[in-house]
């Protein structure tokens, strides 16, 4: 009788997890396939946009290449702080001739590829602060 028992209860535990697998609760396939509202804004506020920001040394603009990652530096009167750091540079556009900010008392523009968030701090930051960046 005690071996009875011992196989049958080795039986139960050897169909336990299959029946338990068998028995819980799946996520229909579409459900899986179509991310939440929560993770498309994350994966959004996440993913990488191009911002054009004014550096105000356009010599130093000129040391940078595509690829390079840099970190801007907003410097306000006695304060400094980073706006983005790691950015890639995705452009150095060269200035139009007779334009304006041709002159390098201008600046000089740079494409940086950064996160949704940081572009918007570095719009920010280039509209009262004087920019500047380091290479990584």
């Amino acid at each position: 009788m005690a071996v009875g028992l011992a196989v049958t209860a080795a039986a139960l535990v050897a169909a336990g997890p299959r029946d338990a697998e068998r028995l819980r609760p799946r996520e229909h396939p579409a459900a899986a396939a179509t991310p939440s509202a929560d993770s498309r804004q994350g994966r959004r506020a996440a993913a990488p946009v191009t911002a054009p920001v004014r550096i105000a040394d356009a010599e130093t603009v000129r040391l940078l290449h595509r690829g390079d990652r840099v970190d801007v530096v907003g410097a306000d009167g006695s304060t400094s702080r980073v706006v983005a750091a790691g950015a890639r540079v995705v452009e150095v556009p060269e200035p139009q001739e007779g334009s304006p900010q041709s002159s390098s008392e201008a600046g000089a523009l740079v494409v940086l590829s950064v996160p949704r968030a940081t572009a918007a701090r570095l719009a920010g930051a280039g509209a009262s602060m004087r920019l500047a960046v380091t290479l990584c």
